[in-house]
């Protein structure tokens, strides 16, 4: 079974996580997929659904039916060998075997198969949507992983600039090159960059916590993903027109699917609930025989004496029963309406979730590329800004602001590619490119 791989064009990178547990998304989609408690609900639902066929189909079968009975009659009873009443006690028994058959009841039994069928059908589309929205939620848990880490990266890179600057600044300040204030603003840049690589780490700490408890895992501190880095990945799917986007999510989605095969199970219970107002032949056969233990005549032989056979053809026609059948037709009618309704609400829920997925994939696209071009100049002020500072031409207030301008920059770079990422693979997931 293929799984949702978003197409995020992961490069891999060997690492070396002692005594931790590396998880690829295919592994996490896999496992999201096995221990999920509403995907089992649904697994459930769809065998008893399957159960529902089988009885369907029983109902085309005959119905037989075995019976026997024994008696103890005291009283005034006739000897069946004088032929006289006498005040005695008798012991008999009878068994007797029925044979019935529908040979019409209004098509109901076609009806009920058809309809079953159509219920498996149901559950199996509600199994398939509610696997790929899981799918996709582990996708999105995988990529926050994927955004926190490299933020920390950025934020310990940081870090290590800030104190190899703290490092020359102190040399500087001994040989009387700058004032001990440029020293202290500094120091307080790395306070303050420390700062923010305990708030990265938290948040990775937290975005892989919360991955784990979607994967109901327990032992979370040795839980790791393996060392992957996001690219921006290509994709035409842009150049397409948001109508063609929506025609193939309506062909394709299984919540539309399920929406369709629901109207068809309530049009079915519509042509049932007709059917019970039709007239019914059924056809039925009977053996009955019987034997009395004080008849000094063998049982088989009375058996044989005592046997009878009833069959014929029976034919019901409904006239009144409180109006049930009738209340019924109504209902099927009023829930055939509502499926209706329900099939256009998804459809322009599906319609909105494109045009808006569609819009924020090229709005997201936009932010990356300013984003890049950002980085871009504020990389190459802050290295002109360190080359003045490195030859006193300016101020450390001035040449943090530079430094903290190109950190911010990095980080929203990283922010926005990630964003554009998911959106990008949401869009995706809708125009049916990537598939579980």
């Amino acid at each position: 079974m293929k799984l949702l791989q978003l197409s995020i064009c992961l490069l891999l990178a060997s690492a070396n996580l002692q005594a931790q547990e590396v998880w690829t998304l295919e592994r996490c989609v896999e496992r999201a997929i096995d221990k999920n408690i509403s995907i089992k609900q649904s697994k459930a639902n769809l065998k008893s659904t399957s159960l529902s066929k089988t009885t369907a189909i029983a109902n085309f079968l005959p119905s037989i039916n075995l019976g026997s009975s024994h008696s103890w009659n005291v009283g005034l009873n006739q000897n069946i060998t004088t032929g006289l009443l006498e005040n005695m006690t008798t012991t008999s028994a009878s068994l007797n075997a029925n044979v019935g058959i529908d040979l019409f009841n209004g098509l109901q039994n076609i009806q009920q198969l058809y309809r079953a069928n159509l219920s498996i059908l149901a559950s199996q589309y509600q199994l398939a949507d509610m696997t790929e929205n899981i799918s996709l939620l582990v996708a999105n848990s995988y990529l926050q992983i994927l955004f926190n880490r490299e933020s920390l990266g950025v934020q310990y890179s940081q870090l290590t600039i800030a104190n190899e600057e703290l490092i020359i600044a102190q040399e500087r300040l001994k040989t009387g090159i700058i004032p001990k204030g440029d020293v202290l603003e500094i120091e307080a840049n790395v306070a303050t960059i420390e700062q923010n690589v305990v708030v990265a780490e938290n948040n990775y700490q937290l975005s892989k916590i919360s991955l784990a408890q979607l994967l109901l895992i327990s032992e979370i501190d040795n839980f790791e993903i393996a060392q992957e880095t996001a690219t921006i990945p290509e994709s035409a799917i842009l150049n397409s027109n948001v109508n063609t986007i929506y025609s193939t999510a309506v062909s394709k989605r299984n919540d539309v699917k399920l929406a369709e095969t629901n109207l068809k199970i309530a049009k079915k219970d519509l042509a049932i609930s007709k059917g019970s107002i039709l007239p019914k032949i059924s056809g039925y056969y009977s053996y009955s025989s019987r034997i009395l233990f004080d008849d000094p005549s063998d049982i088989s032989h009375q058996l044989d004496v005592n046997a009878g056979e009833n069959f014929g053809v029976q034919l019901s026609i409904p006239i009144f029963n409180g109006m049930a059948n009738n209340t019924n037709i109504k209902r099927s009618k009023i829930n055939i309406q509502k499926s209706n309704y329900a099939l256009e609400q998804v459809k322009l829920d599906l319609r909105n979730t494109i045009n808006q997925a569609y819009n924020d994939a090229k709005g997201s696209l936009k932010a990356y590329q300013a984003a890049e071009k950002t980085v871009a100049a504020r990389k190459l002020a802050y290295e002109y800004a360190k080359e003045r500072f490195d030859n006193g031409g300016m101020n450390t207030f001035n040449f943090l602001q530079a430094g903290q301008r190109y950190e911010a920059a990095q980080s929203e770079l990283i922010k926005t590619k990630y964003n554009y990422i998911f959106k990008l693979k949401v869009l995706e997931f809708y125009f049916g490119e990537a598939s579980l």
